[in-house]
């Protein structure tokens, strides 16, 4: 080509270069167009690989859980098959639709929601007949801890579950029991254990000989 001259050889092989040109450009867009098409493939499918991989990463949020995060202690129970039929015949409202019924929230197991205890009274005199600790676990509450020897309530103390059971001697009214045990139990290779428990006796009326102390 450089041996040539006038400026017809010249201007057709201007041409001929402007079409070259245009064409090797023409592919090279095209080329980076498919790279850039292959290279990201992954990311463009983005949508239908969250939607293949939701059910395993989907928690199932249990109906018992209120928008504002705090559980329906009656609901927990009801649903619970683990309920003895004396806890359920003591679960009915007391006044309109205010059941008998204490919710609290704490870290007793370690795991990555607030573990629950339930408490559940008689509407009369509000002596406990059932205590209970929930454990959220894959979306759903766990019952993993339960006694119902009334009466009876659960309460947690610095990352322990404390549980106080009232002693009755004959003719003690319900208002007025003789003593307490206290068991402390502590969650331990995914189950609750005792720790410790103590017997407190409460004070005789006056006049009579005081009670003794372990």
């Amino acid at each position: 080509m450089c041996g040539l001259t006038g400026a017809e050889p010249t201007g057709r092989w201007a041409v001929q270069a402007a079409f070259t040109a245009v064409a090797v450009f023409a592919a090279l867009a095209l080329f980076a167009s498919g790279c850039a098409t292959g290279g990201t493939g992954a990311r463009d499918e983005g949508p239908a690989h969250a939607d293949s991989v939701a059910p395993a990463t989907k928690s199932v949020t249990p109906r018992t859980v209120g928008a504002s995060g705090r559980v329906d202690g009656v609901e927990l129970v009801k649903d619970d098959p683990r309920i003895s039929a004396e806890v359920r015949r003591e679960l009915k409202p007391c006044v309109g639709d205010e059941y008998p019924v204490d919710v609290s929230y704490g870290d007793l197991t370690g795991g990555s929601a607030a573990d629950v205890v339930v408490n559940v009274l008689t509407c009369g005199d509000a002596v406990g007949v059932g205590s209970y600790v929930y454990r959220e676990e894959h979306g759903r509450y766990e019952n993993v801890f339960k006694a119902e020897e009334p009466p009876v309530y659960a309460e947690i103390d610095r990352g322990d579950l404390v549980v106080t059971k009232q002693v009755y001697e004959k003719g003690d009214p319900v208002s007025s029991p003789s003593g307490e045990n206290v068991i402390t139990y502590r969650w331990i290779s995914g189950r609750f254990a005792e720790r410790y428990r103590t017997h407190n006796d409460y004070g005789s009326a006056v006049g009579d000989d005081p009670s003794s102390t372990p």
